[in-house]
């Protein structure tokens, strides 16, 4: 198993309207083939050792490589990158196997 997380700190200058197709277009890949995906925002926890500024995370369960691979190459996942950078200000990418 490969989980692939990432978590996108968004530009504090964008609209309401901006905000919503962000995160509209980050629900959409929940379609693309996994094991699972789970999309949200920081949790109301508050320790010294939980990092809570980002603004969403994406948290994706691939069964191999191979399918975390593919994931890349999709169409969807393509798209959302090249219409939704615009938005965010930073970008970190956990992957664990």
């Amino acid at each position: 198993m490969l989980l692939h997380a990432v978590y996108f700190w968004l530009r504090p200058d964008l609209t309401d309207e901006e905000r919503a197709r962000f995160a509209s277009n980050l629900q959409g890949l929940a379609a693309i083939p996994s094991q699972g995906c789970y999309i949200g925002t920081p949790a109301s926890t508050d320790r010294p050792v939980i990092d809570r500024t980002y603004t969403w995370a994406l948290v994706l369960l691939f069964k191999d490589l191979a399918e975390h691979d593919q994931y890349q190459v999709h169409p969807t996942h393509q798209a959302f990158v090249a219409e939704n950078k615009q938005y965010w200000s930073r970008v970190q990418i956990y992957d664990s196997e």
